[in-house]
């Protein structure tokens, strides 16, 4: 387009739903970044560039649910990248957590947001998982993306979230690490060994991540 827009007029920024189709007029994403606005940007070029792709070429692997087969064999791809633990993020208490603590435990680790439909129907599963497998050694993290602390909090309590509820806010560091991140949710299931054996994006497979995880305790 040419010409500059009106400012009244501009899309509101945000991640979004890698399933929009189940969103709601009640989904209502905050304010962003205008980081978050040049993700978006590039997500619908890339979301584009991806759908001319696929005429020809198979789409990559970040992309890809099948990757979550390998966890149901019982081990990591021998391949398997190496996740990035050096991060620090402040939970709804304010309180510091290293990521690189979590090491020796088996993590599934949920990028996601309050106003994302997809993560609300994930979110009882993870809770239902941490009881279920947190005596075994599996360790649950959430990290919302985009959501201030004033909202993150009592919608961690209205849930009853009994996991590790971290803010992302302003940390596009962490997605990098873990990305590409173009949309929520996006969730990963990492070895006690610290790398990264299987990744959703989009709304999941509850059985899907129960034999991810089980294969790795």
């Amino acid at each position: 387009m040419s010409g500059a827009l009106d400012e009244s007029r501009k899309p509101q920024a945000r991640l979004p739903h890698l399933d929009e189709s189940m969103s709601n007029d009640r989904d209502l994403p905050p304010p962003g970044s205008n980081r978050l606005r040049i993700r978006w940007a590039i997500a619908a070029a890339s979301a584009l560039a991806l759908a001319l792709l696929t005429l020809a070429t198979p789409l990559p692997l970040w992309f890809d649910h099948i990757d979550a087969a390998a966890g149901s064999r019982g081990a990591c791809p021998a391949n398997a990248k190496a996740a990035n633990l050096d991060f620090t993020l402040k939970d709804i208490n304010n309180q510091d957590v290293r990521l690189a603590s979590l090491k020796g435990k088996v993590i599934l680790l949920d990028f996601w947001a309050t106003w994302c439909g997809p993560c609300k129907i994930e979110i009882p599963w993870f809770i239902e998982m941490q009881n279920k497998y947190g005596s075994s050694g599996l360790r649950v993290v959430g990290i919302s993306v985009d959501d201030t602390l004033d909202k993150l909090k009592p919608f961690v309590s209205q849930m009853k979230m009994n996991y590790t509820v971290l803010q992302g806010l302003d940390h596009d560091d962490v997605q990098d690490a873990f990305g590409p991140i173009f949309g929520v949710p996006v969730t990963l299931v990492i070895s006690r060994e610290g790398k990264i054996c299987t990744r959703h994006m989009g709304l999941g497979s509850k059985p899907d991540f129960e034999n991810a995880i089980k294969a790795l305790l």
